[in-house]
């Protein structure tokens, strides 16, 4: 019989700690109702105790996410079961997720615990969870560099305490498949009250093998896989959510074991995820990467045309790549631009609608044929937007082969037009000096990338980029049919959230590694 693996999805708590990819409110927001039409079981939205804006963010998730169970991760500490409980309570379905390390090296040189302490305060913090919530999770931090028999006394006793979904990381990355699944198998094997919770898994990437330990552990008796979208997350990522999902749909004869997911929806969600954190998708990237169903060679080709089955075990409309349909123009209408929005899975707002629809005609202007992806950037940057210190309110460029390229740039600091003209390297370079100038910032741009969102060359490009100022880094984002404007669009975009997240910090936020 086919087992169904439940999919926790933890890409806006995990996979906000890859460096640079921090969210605000409204994105995190955006992201939660894209991964609820996903079909994912459970959202972990975030670190309420960690800050103002992760409290806020866990606590509006889940307010208005339907659908999936919103979960808030927590150390075993009681302030920070407590602060979970704020976050989530009035909620319909709702998580604490809690943990506390097991390896003999956490608990002597970073928590400076013994054995017993360490099964106390677990047990403890359970039960505190359990107070508030029916569903507790409990993980028993770097579980695969942990004592077995010990890491088994813990996972009996927080069973027995009342967690239901008892979840062990890979926290270093440093397992492998075969040594990852028999871990697994000894806690089904060995641990008498196994059978009462879901056992789940958390893998990280270190060593490449976070989606083959996440298969592993399925086919030992993991019941739930902790993933993210692209595979985003701390250090060199955690389990794709894309490839643990079409390896199960794919090889279900081998795996006998399926998810709910909606994999129609997987592309929309990896763009949406990729472009909101400026973390571009690899081209070889498995199932989602830009040449996942890309076919060059010649006898490949040739097969294909016969019969796609000789070289295609997946087909791209099964993860939502259909060819992008012409929706819109600029005759279209306010009610036919709603109405397209809802068909696409976006419900706005008048305000939002209003906005969307201005970005909507005056691209229509410069475009012939206005694209699905197209709509998806003009609406994840509406419904994105946070409190702007900065706004682009102007930009003349002038540059050639025979002359310095000049920026003239206009922006709204608080409130307060400025503007001035500065020159650079190229026109690009001209226009971020330019910005530099008028901000003031010390920032340093890490990373500059262009695409085009569809094709023609009337195609928006999308721009994104990287940037660190003060020890944090940051994404920036910004589309346009002139690539110029885009460019200058993300760079105020990164350098908007620069400013957030030194408001964040100066609130308390908390910076800890997670499991």
């Amino acid at each position: 019989m086919t087992r169904m693996i439940r999919i926790f999805d933890t890409t806006l708590r995990d996979g906000e700690q890859s460096p640079g990819a921090s969210m605000n409110v409204e994105e995190k927001v955006m992201v939660a109702k894209q991964l609820a039409r996903l079909g994912v079981d459970i959202i972990e939205a975030g670190f309420a105790y960690s800050s103002p804006g992760d409290f806020e963010a866990v606590r509006r998730i889940a307010q208005e996410v339907e659908g999936p169970t919103i979960c808030s991760l927590a150390r075993a500490r009681p302030e920070d079961i407590d602060r979970a409980w704020e976050a989530l309570k009035g909620a319909p379905k709702v998580r604490i997720h809690t943990f506390l390390s097991t390896s003999d090296i956490h608990l002597k040189h970073q928590f400076r615990m013994t054995r017993e302490q360490a099964k106390q305060r677990a047990v403890e913090m359970v039960q505190r969870a359990r107070g508030y919530v029916e569903d507790v999770e409990f993980s028993p931090m770097d579980a695969s560099r942990s004592d077995p028999s010990f890491l088994y006394e813990v996972i009996e006793a927080v069973i027995a305490a009342g967690a239901g979904t008892v979840n062990i990381p890979d926290t270093v990355g440093y397992a492998v498949p075969q040594e990852f699944g028999a871990l697994i198998k000894g806690i089904c094997d060995q641990v008498p009250n196994a059978n009462q919770a879901v056992i789940s898994v958390h893998c990280h990437n270190d060593l490449g093998v976070a989606v083959s330990n996440s298969l592993a552990a399925i086919m030992n008796g993991a019941g739930q896989v902790e993933c993210t979208i692209n595979g985003i997350g701390e250090r060199a990522g955690n389990t794709s959510l894309e490839e643990i999902v079409m390896g199960l749909r794919t090889r279900k004869d081998f795996y006998q074991a399926d998810t709910g997911i909606r994999t129609e929806e997987i592309a929309k969600t990896s763009r949406l995820v990729s472009k909101i954190t400026g973390m571009v998708v690899q081209p070889n990237k498995a199932i989602v990467g830009a040449n996942a169903f890309a076919h060059t060679s010649g006898i490949h080709q040739d097969g294909l045309l016969k019969e796609k089955a000789t070289y295609e075990i997946m087909r791209p409309e099964s993860i939502g790549l259909v060819e992008s349909q012409m929706v819109m123009g600029k005759l279209s209408g306010r009610h036919a631009f709603r109405q397209r929005l809802e068909e696409l899975g976006y419900k706005l707002g008048e305000a939002e609608v209003n906005h969307a629809f201005e970005r909507f005609k005056k691209l229509a202007d410069h475009k012939k044929e206005i694209f699905e992806e197209d709509l998806e950037v003009i609406v994840s940057e509406e419904l994105a937007k946070m409190a702007e210190r900065l706004v682009l309110k102007g930009l003349h460029v002038s540059s050639g082969t025979d002359q310095v390229p000049t920026a003239t740039v206009e922006l709204e600091i608080d409130g307060k037009s400025v503007s001035q003209t500065g020159t650079g390297d190229g026109p690009v370079d001209a226009v971020y000096r330019t910005i530099a100038a008028l901000t003031k910032t010390k920032s340093r741009l890490l990373m500059y990338v262009v695409k085009a969102i569809t094709g023609g060359t009337d195609a928006q490009g999308e721009v994104s980029v990287r940037v660190q100022e003060d020890g944090r880094t940051v994404s920036g984002h910004g589309a346009d049919t002139d690539i110029i404007t885009a460019s200058a669009r993300a760079y105020v975009s990164a350098l908007n959230k620069l400013s957030y997240l030194a408001t964040r910090q100066a609130q308390g936020e908390q910076k800890v590694n997670l499991i």
